[in-house]
């Protein structure tokens, strides 16, 4: 009698939970992406500065400038402490004319906690979700390509420009006094100012809406 066959069964494909911890990672480190992606795409920095690494199945531009490097790394580090929390509610990337300090844009993200189905009272440190992360890798692509082609439409920058990095953050935040302070919103004045919606992501943790706000004369 021949043997019984036997057959493999095939398990499920497992999808690996994201805790508050994994989506901290996750929103940092598209923070990273995008400043870099923005710098590059509006000429703060010369483009020799930038290589081109594989992020989110695509190509994308970061710094090679030592100094640059240093200096996100130490800002998203407190930024990554922020999302912990729960205490930052806005980042901004301000670019600012070199010469006359005049706000030229302004790269909005704003951060929102997603309250968690569950029971009332369930801690955010607690939260978890189950989106896979091909799919908010997908989101973030999205965006990314959106700051790409926005050269279609922003105006030419035509002038030397410095960036600043605004955070806004909750009155219990937590805040280095040596590292953060008060400052200008760096806003551009109302009548010359012009906005664009960008596309969002979700870990289903943090919620994250990005716009462009940009100073235009007018013709």
């Amino acid at each position: 009698m021949p043997p019984a066959a036997k057959q493999r069964q095939k398990s499920a494909p497992t999808r690996q939970a994201i805790t508050l911890k994994g989506s901290t990672k996750l929103v940092t480190e598209f923070f990273k992406y995008a400043v870099n992606t923005v710098l590059f795409q509006r000429g703060v920095y010369p483009s020799d500065d930038f290589q081109m690494v594989k992020k989110y199945g695509q190509t994308v531009l970061i710094t090679q400038d030592a100094a640059l490097e240093a200096y996100l790394d130490k800002i998203l580090g407190q930024i990554q402490k922020w999302l912990l929390t729960g205490s930052i509610t806005q980042l901004v990337l301000a670019i600012v004319s070199k010469d006359t300090r005049t706000p030229l844009e302004r790269w909005v993200f704003d951060i929102n906690l997603v309250q968690t189905e569950g029971e009332e009272g369930t801690d955010a440190k607690d939260a978890v979700s189950t989106k896979p992360e091909e799919e908010i890798q997908a989101e973030i692509r999205s965006i990314l390509k959106q700051i790409v082609s926005s050269v279609t439409f922003l105006p030419i920058i035509d002038e030397p420009t410095v960036f600043n990095i605004l955070a806004y953050t909750s009155q219990s935040a937590e805040v280095p006094a040596d590292e953060w302070v008060d400052t200008d919103p760096l806003a551009i004045e109302a009548g010359k100012s012009q906005q664009v919606k960008l596309r969002s992501f979700s870990t289903d943790i943090h919620r994250i809406d990005a716009m462009v706000a940009y100073r235009y004369e007018g013709s």
